[in-house]
């Protein structure tokens, strides 16, 4: 692929949201409540909040919005009636101290030797940013759902990566774990690049191996490099 950009999915694709939320959950609920089963209850309420947003049901909103009001009825899922708004407040933060998988830091230093790398996410610049601290990723730009006031898979959020970086669309290459996405990236014209996280939901869901859609299907951000001459 002749390529100049990368835009990566972040959830799931670049960094482990399951055991990241689980792991809070544990530090700020306590050993009674399943925080594996917490991280997933509040993760099947991701796409109808935004869903919403998209309809126009309700006025936009960063993603820390719509976690802080779909964190009660997880709550409830897992037999926990309420907390105070301190622990609330942290528990949607722990959306930002997620980790990356272990392949993805020196993935994406070889990447970025030949090409610009920007998260494009549903995630709002803040969360894109200490994510990045936190984990050390290598952006040139924050790009994603608040920068277009837009979520995925609405076109703008694709529409808005060449846009910004200057770049034909067939010239930046999206990336991510789930071929929904990459479904609708290549709709508006972009480049796509599965990445296979067999981890991402613990085991309970199996994702494909790969994506026939896709322009490369690759194990890791450092099979992609090497795919990619990185």
């Amino acid at each position: 692929m002749d390529v100049r950009a990368l835009v990566f999915d972040v959830f799931g694709t670049v960094v482990d949201w399951r055991g990241g939320v689980a792991r809070e959950a544990a530090r700020l609920l306590g050993p009674d409540v399943d925080a594996a089963a917490f991280a997933d209850a509040w993760r099947a309420r991701y796409v109808p909040s935004m869903q919403r947003v998209r309809s126009g049901e309700r006025p936009w909103v960063v993603l820390d919005a719509l976690h802080r009001e779909s964190l009660p009825a997880a709550l409830a899922e897992v037999g926990v009636a309420g907390v105070p708004d301190d622990v609330a407040d942290e528990l949607v933060l722990a959306w930002h101290r997620l980790d990356p998988w272990p392949d993805v830091v020196p993935g994406l230093t070889r990447l970025r030797r030949s090409h610009l790398l920007a998260p494009l996410s549903n995630g709002g610049v803040r969360l894109s940013v200490d994510l990045a601290r936190r984990g050390g990723l290598p952006w040139d730009a924050v790009l994603g759902a608040e920068v277009a006031g837009h979520y995925k898979p609405d076109p703008e959020v694709y529409d808005s990566a060449p846009r910004l970086l200057d770049l034909p669309p067939p010239a930046v290459c999206m990336v991510a774990a789930h071929d929904d996405d990459l479904a609708a990236a290549r709709a508006r014209g972009l480049r796509t690049a599965y990445v296979h996280r067999p981890g991402e939901f613990g085991g309970r869901v199996v994702p494909p191996a790969t994506d026939p859609g896709a322009d490369l299907s690759v194990g890791s951000l450092e099979e992609l490099a090497t795919a990619l001459g990185c």
